[in-house]
């Protein structure tokens, strides 16, 4: 250990201690993370539950009680999975978590695993304060929110485990901004995982043989590529009715992400397969939009379409004043001069789960100032940014855990 790090935040290093547990897809360390995250709820003196979904893959629940635990409780969400990384193209060890001139370099050091353990951090400080906010605050350390969350966060939405937490209220993540403001994510665009097969006849390659399988999927793939067109030309130059630009999270992007084909040069092969990744526009109409891609589909005989994955729900969590959630939220920011954008986020996050369910969530990493390397090699963040985000969620958290019934009365009222 060099002579900086001795004089190292404790905070910071029980954040790097997180981030070397490799809980990595396809295998992630979900045993490591739960015994890391039990051992810090019982020295925080928070009671845990272990809720596993499916077997193998632990939620970890756990549980700082308000002065009145009748009232609808907040919710701080996060995930312990992190995507696979290309160890060549980094410069430090991914899992090592070094830090270099200030910056932690790890895979989820921009990711779940820093705001999770701020959140953690925000309790500690409770605890060691005497500190009890109005509501009670519950954190979730949910798996496979990197793989789509199938097997996490959507099935614990309706396990009685977490209908018993009672949320009135969601965390969860975002992602680093470049410039010092916070990108605050209030939806997300539906991914949808489209698998098009395509049949016809086979025979000799070299004859002109009519509506191939090849032949129809091309056409096919020509109509998906020119809404891809269409919605990247919007992109560029479309302004929303308030006068803003669009940015990624408000347009629908459609992307060929496979072709499957052939079994020799010289033989007409009798089925084609390809694959879309599309994210749907919350903005969008879904079951208008679902009509027209099965029409393209349908535009050739002999092709079919399933979803691989997808999901349906679009809602929005309010922005404005019927929401006492986001009032408060915005406020705090505000009076920690705290500046922030607010966006649809591009990809998908456990957001979406939570708002299915009639929770409404925001999304908010404390990463302003920071080069957006989410995924990415040399993922890294810097220490002071780190601490500062936690001063950051402690004032949130306390301003959304103390609000009160007659607030969230008046608002309906309103």
């Amino acid at each position: 250990m060099s002579p900086s790090e001795t004089n190292e935040h404790p905070a910071v290093t029980r954040f790097r201690e997180y981030l070397r547990i490799k809980t990595v897809q396809p295998n992630p360390d979900y045993a490591g993370s739960t015994a890391f995250l039990i051992r810090e709820a019982e020295e925080i003196g928070m009671p845990y539950k272990i809720v596993e979904c499916v077997k193998g893959k632990p939620t970890v629940i756990m549980t700082f009680e308000g002065t009145d635990p009748s009232l609808p409780s907040l919710l701080l969400n996060s995930h312990t999975d992190v995507v696979p990384v290309f160890p060549e193209k980094w410069t430090q060890d991914a899992f090592a978590a070094n830090k270099v001139d200030g910056f932690i370099y790890a895979r989820g050091s921009q990711d779940m695993k820093c705001v999770g353990i701020s959140y953690l951090e925000v309790l500690r400080r409770y605890r060691a304060a005497g500190k009890k906010p109005l509501r009670t605050i519950h954190l979730t350390w949910v798996p496979d929110e990197e793989i789509g969350g199938t097997e996490g966060m959507k099935l614990l939405v309706h396990h009685e485990e977490f209908k018993r937490l009672n949320v009135a209220f969601a965390l969860d993540e975002g992602i680093a901004s470049p410039k010092d403001a916070l990108k605050v994510f209030y939806g997300e665009r539906m991914p949808w995982w489209i698998k098009v097969t395509a049949t016809g006849p086979t025979g000799h390659g070299s004859q002109f043989i009519k509506d191939t399988a090849p032949t129809k999927l091309l056409k096919v793939i020509d109509l998906f590529m020119n809404l891809r067109n269409e919605q990247e030309k919007l992109l560029e130059v479309g302004l929303h009715h308030n006068g803003k630009r669009y940015t990624l999270g408000d347009v629908t992007t459609v992307n060929l992400t496979f072709l499957q084909s052939g079994i020799q040069f010289n033989v007409i092969p009798m089925e084609a397969v390809c694959g879309f990744d599309i994210r749907v526009s919350p903005f969008f109409d879904m079951k208008e939009f679902q009509a027209k891609i099965e029409g393209f589909v349908a535009s050739q005989p002999g092709v079919t379409m399933e979803f691989v994955n997808g999901h349906f729900d679009n809602t929005l969590t309010a922005i404005d004043e019927s929401n006492i959630w986001w009032t408060v939220f915005s406020e705090a920011c505000k009076d920690m001069k705290v500046e922030y954008e607010t966006e649809i986020f591009p990809a998908a996050t456990d957001s979406r789960f939570l708002r299915e369910v009639g929770i409404p969530a925001l999304g908010v990493s404390y990463l302003k100032n920071t080069p957006l390397l989410l995924h990415d090699h040399d993922e890294r963040m810097h220490e002071d940014v780190f601490l500062e985000g936690i001063d950051f969620y402690e004032t949130l958290i306390t301003r959304l855990a103390d609000v009160t019934a007659a607030q969230v009365e008046a608002t309906l009222i309103k």
